[in-house]
């Protein structure tokens, strides 16, 4: 721990870029050696669209990192936060640091993101995804890119974080999402392994089953605990889940650019059930 808080209290920008950059080379590789599904998509297109986004979530965070280490000194400087409560070793101190930030910075926004109705429209980019792959992660619209920084911001406020864990938790929640919705096949054994304390890929599939009410399961991001504690956690066989949403089924509504950046401004789609029956895959 002695040489990770100084690596990370001083990492520079262009460091977790390249750490982003890694996960997903590394998760494309893994997808061409173990996919899960095998989808014939039109790679250039899909992968472009999600790129897309991919680099509107980075400017977003990028024009947040201020705020962000604001917020950090703050607490630094105050010792405000939840953590200040009791003084811990460092190794406890960074255990429940992240456990913190993945609970306000990720579950809780994400849970609201399915609940309050203007917050999902802009979440439903993300589960429009018809063929989840790792370049999926990121598939954020900007609206939501803002209120995800603003519930980080809020996660470390209340946590009382230092910088350097909050570039640790900022990494590890981009490589987590990256491999968590990577098309790869793990043995159920290993998979049901790593969900004992990690949100594994077989874990998150679940989440992305395009029947909406199968939607609001399985929100975690690091840890999966939170679901288990709120009784959120469903497992589901990897046959039975078909991507996409049920308000969303045409090719045209989730896998046009134009489409997806309106979508938030459109009007408020209720769940549908199986009505229209699985979405279009193209």
């Amino acid at each position: 721990m002695n040489s990770i808080v100084p690596f990370f209290n001083d990492i520079p920008s262009w460091q977790r870029t390249l750490i982003l950059a890694a996960g997903f080379v590394l998760m494309w590789m893994l997808e061409s050696a173990i996919p899960l599904l095998r989808t014939g998509i039109n790679k250039p297109k899909h992968t472009g669209i999600n790129l897309f986004f991919t680099g509107t979530t980075l400017i977003v965070n990028f024009l947040f990192a201020a705020v962000l280490v604001m917020a950090s000194d703050f607490t630094t400087r105050n010792h405000f936060g939840i953590l200040y409560l009791a003084d811990l070793p460092l190794w406890a101190h960074a255990v429940f640091g992240l456990l913190l930030l993945d609970f306000i910075g990720a579950f809780v926004i994400h849970v609201l993101a399915h609940k309050v109705k203007w917050m999902w429209k802009f979440h439903a980019v993300h589960h429009s995804e018809p063929h989840v792959n790792t370049t999926s992660a990121l598939r954020h619209h900007p609206g939501e890119s803002v209120f995800r920084a603003v519930f980080t911001t809020l996660a470390i406020l209340i946590a009382g974080t230092p910088v350097w864990m909050v570039m640790i938790y900022q990494s590890a929640s981009a490589l987590f999402s990256q491999f968590n919705h990577a098309n790869i096949h793990l043995p159920k054994w290993l998979d049901s392994m790593i969900a004992i304390i990690f949100v594994s890929p077989g874990m998150h599939k679940v989440h992305h089953h395009y029947l909406m009410p199968v939607t609001d399961t399985n929100y975690g991001n690091i840890f999966s605990v939170w679901d288990r504690l709120f009784q959120t956690f469903v497992s589901m066989k990897t046959s039975d889940i078909h991507y996409g949403l049920d308000i969303y089924p045409k090719a045209e509504e989730h896998s046009r650019l134009t489409r997806l950046i309106r979508m938030p401004f459109e009007k408020y789609r209720a769940p549908v059930g199986s009505k229209f029956g699985k979405p279009e895959m193209k």
